[in-house]
């Protein structure tokens, strides 16, 4: 098993702060955080901090963070959560593919669990009902399925006349067969053909994008899939370059570069995550707190990328958008 452990320094901290203190002093609480995916989802932990400072916890003050990460290797995430486990931390935070939270339920049924996935959390066993979590585990949820459609309405309004769109997916991901099948469930409904490409390594993106070009893909989404989110701006730059417009998933893929992006406010999702933490090691049950499950989603267009690629954005879709960047 390949153990993988990073430290997100950000703000400039060189190292973790230590847990245990000069003896005689109160260990501080750590929270173990539990990822599937690259450290590269690393700044969205400034939102987790804001959080978690709203019910008075500061890193390095009164709590201290821990890190384990599969790196997109979802096989080694149930040996990751038993070292968390092992570690005696007073909360896992379970983020990224349901494969995450789901080693991290499996791990213990004492340590509370905060999740934040985009799949069914009832639906994969995490929790009883999205009121009712029940158990030791709560979190934050999307519902992929709900954003897939508006995503391929999104891509058909920007380009037309394109006879196929495309997906690249993680087969790595248990949600990979579901995603694919709706996608092509709803690409037959459409009269369009659907290209699937997996990817498991960020240096596969390229071969990825020019199997996209070859099958005449006139426009693409993600899988749901968190170490796909984390590789947003190479695909964003990919994407630009092979000149396909690609409908993303969050603002920060269109901050980066890319075309246009449907779904909720990550960053906002990410400061609830760490509200819910907060409660929990403030002595809240995960039982009590209902699965936060967004119901806003935002429309973000970059028109500079729209620009580059040549493609005028119809102006019905400028009008629905929340953010339009220039």
């Amino acid at each position: 098993m390949r153990r993988r452990e990073f430290i997100a320094a950000l703000g400039g901290a060189a190292a973790w702060p230590v847990v245990a203190h000069a003896q005689g002093q109160r260990a501080i609480p750590v929270i173990g955080f539990l990822s599937g995916d690259s450290a590269s989802r690393a700044p969205l932990l400034n939102f987790f901090r804001e959080g978690i400072k709203t019910e008075g916890f500061v890193e390095g003050q009164n709590v201290a963070l821990e890190f384990r990460t599969a790196e997109g290797q979802y096989d080694d995430l149930p040996a990751l959560a038993s070292e968390l486990v092992n570690r005696k931390v007073s909360v896992i935070v379970a983020e990224g593919a349901v494969s995450s939270p789901l080693a991290a339920k499996q791990a213990t049924t004492t340590i509370p669990i905060v999740f934040f996935t985009a799949s069914d959390p009832v639906k994969w066993g995490l929790v009883t009902s999205l009121n009712r979590p029940g158990g030791n585990i709560t979190g934050v949820s999307i519902s992929y399925s709900e954003l897939l459609p508006k995503r391929i309405e999104i891509m058909r309004e920007l380009a037309p006349q394109a006879p196929v769109l495309g997906l690249i997916a993680n087969p790595n991901n248990p949600n990979t067969d579901g995603d694919a099948k709706m996608l092509s469930a709803l690409g037959e409904a459409g009269g369009w053909t659907i290209k699937v490409v997996k990817v498991t390594r960020e240096q596969d993106l390229k071969a990825a994008f020019d199997d996209l070009v070859e099958a005449r893909v006139g426009a693409l989404t993600l899988g749901n899939d968190a170490l796909l989110a984390s590789w947003y701006q190479q695909i964003a730059n990919l994407a630009i370059r092979y000149k396909i417009p690609v409908v993303f998933s969050g603002r920060q893929f269109v901050v980066a570069g890319g075309l246009v992006a449907y779904g909720p406010r990550i960053g906002d999702l990410y400061r609830i995550l760490g509200v819910y933490t907060g409660r929990i090691l403030k002595g809240a049950s995960p039982a009590d707190l209902p699965v936060f499950y967004p119901t806003q989603f935002d429309l973000f267009i970059n028109l500079k990328t729209a620009k580059t690629l040549g493609i005028s954005v119809p102006t019905d879709l400028l009008a629905r958008a929340d953010e339009v960047i220039e």
